[in-house]
Formats: C-alpha cells, structure tokens, sequence
C-alpha cells in the first residue's frame, strides 16, 4: 500500500490558515463524521493559542481549549481538507466545544469519536484524569455527549458515562463508533495506548443509556456488563477508527500501534472479527511522533482512504491518502 502526505490540515500554513484566522496555532486528533445533509464534523483535541506551536501540548497560558470543532464540504480531498466553518466566539477564535467537568479532577476532556443519527450528533469522549509516561494515561470515565442543533451545544449527560474503576482497567474507555443498520456499534479500549478492543452495541434510540449496551462475549451479546467483553482485535490498538468499505465489503480500522511507533490498517467482514493482523500504512521513521489516524467519511466509497495523522513535532494535523491493495 502507498501512503502519501496531502497537506497540512491545522496551524500556520495550512490548508485552513488556522492560526491567524481561528486562533489555532497548535492541535491534534481531527476525528471526522457525516451528517444526513453530506457535511463533514471534525473535532480536535487540546488547542492552543498565539504563543504555542511547538512540540507537543503547550502551557495553558497560550489560550488552551480542550477541543473545538469544525465543519466542511470539501470533497476534493487530494488538494487538502478545507472548512466552511468553524464554531467560533464572537472574534472568530475557535471555542472549546465539549467543556471540563468541576466535579473532578480532570485535566482535559478529549474527544474520541463522532456519529450522527437522523439530526441527532453523539460524540464520544474521555475525562483524563491524569497524565502519564509515554502512551500512558488514566481516565475518571468516559462518555458520549449529544447535539440536537448541529454541533453548536452539546449536552454530557449522566446516564451516558462508564465509570473506570480502581484498577483504570475498565475496556470502554476510548470509543470508535460504527453505525449499522439496525445497531450503533462501539469498539472500546482501556485508557492508554496498550489495549486491546472490544466491542458492544446498542439500539439506534438507546445511545445515551449505558445499562442499554449489549457486549460481545466471544459467542454472543451480553447484556449491561462491560467485563463480561472479550477482545475482538488484540494487540496494541490506541486512537481507534473504524468504517465500513462499500468498494471492499469489508469494515476497516486505523489505529496507533504504540509499539511499531506506526499507524495499521486491519479489516473484517464483521466487527466481531476475526480481524486481520495490523499493516503498517505509515512510520514513525517517516513521520517523527505520529499518532491518531482517523477516516475521513469520503473513504468508504473507493479504492483510496483518507485520514487524518496528529504529529507531536511539530503539534499539528495533516491528512493522509493511502492506496488500497
């Protein structure tokens, strides 16, 4: 497979000119959807500000925001991924759309993953608790906010979290949604880059109950008991996304594998697997401090996918273009 650098998606100098326009300097992640109306949702992780673009999250001080969010309807993606918009405060700077949780001790609440169900957008996210060694992290809980009027104001409601326990080993942790006809599908992970995933699901009007979530045991759906997973994809799976291929018929994923210090490309005929094992579709050797590796929605149609990759030197976005064996 052929992976090649489009552009710059985030920062000065890129496609969207963020610094100066929209006061973004610094970010990463740009986790994309579509809603009904074919307009594409990306957000973005921890943000900075005038007087921050180099490696890695930067001091508060330079006008941090959580996350923020933009839309587009570009779909000349090999000249680059352009916004429309982007939800801003009144002087155009980006605002911080998913806000930190006073109840707990949280450093940042970053976004995981995002669907949109008829005009209702669910946006999955975890509350760090804490910061780790490499790859290393530990959550409060994760959940799943909900927009009714197009991304302008999200809700986290309560009965849409799953706790981490004691052990910070709970495997719903960081989400990649999967929208299918009858089910929204969710592949989890522990907090960190280690785990590996597994898989639960729920009816299309259940999506912010937690106890209404069946998990895949091996040999069924279990129901309301998140330990009761078992893994459907092993091995090192962090900052999961996952599409269904209509040129393939087959669902794809992109993760970090923190241990290749390489983003991997598997595919199955269903998400309860067997999935295939990881192929490398770009390094760490290419691309010094890689991570994320999300599907722009473009890429269930054809022979290329799209994606965006975070970089953590410079701390930036880029979309990504790979051909398909």
């Amino acid at each position: 497979m052929n992976t090649t650098l489009i552009g710059k998606v985030t920062g000065l100098d890129s496609a969207n000119d963020t610094a100066p326009r929209f006061g973004v300097h610094g970010t990463d992640l740009g986790i994309m959807w579509d809603d009904a109306a074919g307009r594409t949702f990306v957000v973005f992780g921890d943000t900075y500000g005038e007087g921050w673009c180099g490696d890695g999250a930067g001091p508060r001080e330079s006008d941090w925001r959580c996350n923020f969010l933009a839309i587009s309807t570009d779909r000349d993606l090999d000249n680059g991924l352009r916004f429309e918009t982007v939800l801003a405060h009144p002087d155009g700077r980006a605002r911080q759309v998913l806000d930190r949780d006073p109840r707990v001790d949280e450093e940042t609440v970053i976004p995981c993953s995002g669907t949109a169900i008829g005009e209702t957008h669910y946006l999955h996210y975890m509350s760090v608790r804490a910061w780790g060694s490499k790859g290393r992290w530990t959550t409060n809980y994760s959940g799943i906010a909900v927009s009714t009027d197009a991304g302008e104001t999200w809700d986290k409601p309560m009965g849409a979290r799953w706790i981490n326990r004691a052990e910070r080993d709970h495997p719903f942790q960081m989400g990649a949604f999967a929208l299918g006809e009858d089910y929204l599908y969710l592949l989890g992970t522990p907090n960190g880059r280690w785990g590996s995933a597994s898989l639960a699901r729920v009816t299309r009007d259940d999506v912010l109950d937690t106890r209404a979530y069946d998990y895949w045991n091996g040999y069924g759906w279990y129901p309301r008991d998140e330990f009761r997973a078992v893994p459907v994809m092993r091995g090192n799976v962090a900052e999961l996304s996952v599409i269904y291929s209509t040129h393939l018929s087959r669902w794809l994923a992109i993760h970090l594998d923190e241990a290749l210090s390489a983003l991997v490309l598997r595919s199955a005929k269903t998400l309860t697997g067997p999935w295939s094992e990881p192929q490398v579709i770009v390094t760490g050797r290419d691309y010094p401090g890689l991570y994320g590796g999300y599907f722009h929605p473009a890429s269930a149609h054809g022979p290329a996918i799209y994606f965006t990759m975070s970089l953590w030197q410079p701390y930036n976005v880029y979309l990504m273009r790979t051909e398909l064996d």
